[in-house]
């Protein structure tokens, strides 16, 4: 329910934002020399089988896990794979989602009072960590208390009878939790659905940005550069989806959504091509604000409810071998996709 209400939003928000993009294009930027819109729509198409097989392939992986014994949660190689993907999801918020919205936001298109005398991108990321921490801390609530309502009561007091050393009859109180209350299963479902909005996001507006450009030279790059990054990203999201123990209905959901929301980007961004301008005032404070979004809520997520969660969990803490290559493929993910930031 709650990931479908996050998807409304979003539509919501792109179905005000979208019209408004047709706005007066700003001049101080050319075509450029590479401008084939013929050869980039074939790209385009390229690019939304791809990187469509490619997420699919990414957050499946270990939703099938199940049938490689290694793959399992519980195992370790499933850690240091899930720590190559939250460091890859931590440098596309740092790498690629954050340098966008400053681009945006502090360009020469938009006017220099107020957008690049104050910080806009920082200020928005700021608000975006907090408010998904807010969210992180308030749907976690909402999972409890439902549980809780689900079970009839909170905290059951049993009154049974013993005998003391007297032999005399006695009434002992039990205390019994309602059946997983505490488990760590509520989070992993709140950290699912968090990370896949904001991936969403994101992933929109890539979409949406690479669809209306009719520039070869920078798609043909970007092509691969999103390929690497939808497939362990998915893995990253996949491995949350899994932890979350979601019934099949669920899990096909939230798969759909992470796989094609790029690809219907790229389709938005073809179909708008003749009236989106990437450079039009509108386009670049709304892309700039939803990057800054996204960038904050993706940072959040990946230091506080991956790594943190992680290598402070009791599985890294009591292996120290099992911590320093955790650590080593936190480092490779991150590095492999601030690589990537030089073609995309």
């Amino acid at each position: 329910m709650a990931l479908r209400v996050n998807i409304t939003i979003l539509l919501i928000i792109l179905s005000f934002a979208l019209p408004a993009l047709a706005a007066e294009q700003c001049q101080s930027k050319t075509q450029g020399e590479c401008h084939d819109k013929a050869k980039s729509l074939k790209l385009k198409l390229i690019s939304i089988a791809s990187i469509l097989v490619t997420s699919m392939i990414g957050v499946c992986l270990p939703l099938f896990s199940r049938a490689v014994p290694a793959l399992s949660p519980d195992k370790s190689l499933f850690s240091i794979v899930k720590a190559f993907a939250s460091g890859v999801i931590l440098a596309t918020g740092y790498m690629h989602v954050l340098p966008d919205s400053f681009n945006c936001l502090t360009s020469e298109c938009l006017p220099e009072n107020p957008w690049r005398k104050f910080p806009f991108t920082t200020f928005v990321a700021m608000l975006s960590a907090l408010i998904t921490l807010m969210v992180d801390s308030f749907a976690l609530s909402y999972y409890k208390k439902h549980e809780l309502r689900s079970e009839g009561e909170g905290v059951r007091d049993d009154v049974q009878e013993g005998g003391n050393e007297d032999g005399e009859t006695v009434n002992v109180k039990v205390e019994e939790s309602p059946g997983g209350i505490d488990s760590p299963l509520l989070r992993h479902r709140v950290v699912a659905q968090v990370l896949e909005l904001g991936i969403v996001v994101h992933s929109v507006v890539i979409g949406l940005s690479m669809g209306a450009s009719d520039n070869p030279c920078t798609i043909r790059p970007l092509i691969a550069a999103l390929c690497f990054h939808q497939l362990f990203e998915g893995m990253g999201l996949g491995g949350c989806i899994l932890q979350a123990e979601y019934g099949m209905k669920m899990k096909a959901t939230m798969v759909f959504f992470f796989s094609s929301t790029t690809p219907f980007g790229i389709a938005l961004g073809i179909g708008l091509s003749n009236v989106y301008s990437e450079n039009s005032p509108t386009a670049l404070i709304v892309v700039g604000i939803l990057n800054a979004s996204s960038a904050g809520l993706l940072n959040y997520m990946a230091l506080v409810d991956l790594l943190a969660a992680d290598f402070m969990g009791h599985k890294l803490q009591q292996n120290v071998k099992l911590q320093m290559l955790a650590y080593i493929a936190v480092l490779l993910g991150a590095g492999g996709m601030s690589l990537m930031a030089k073609w995309a």
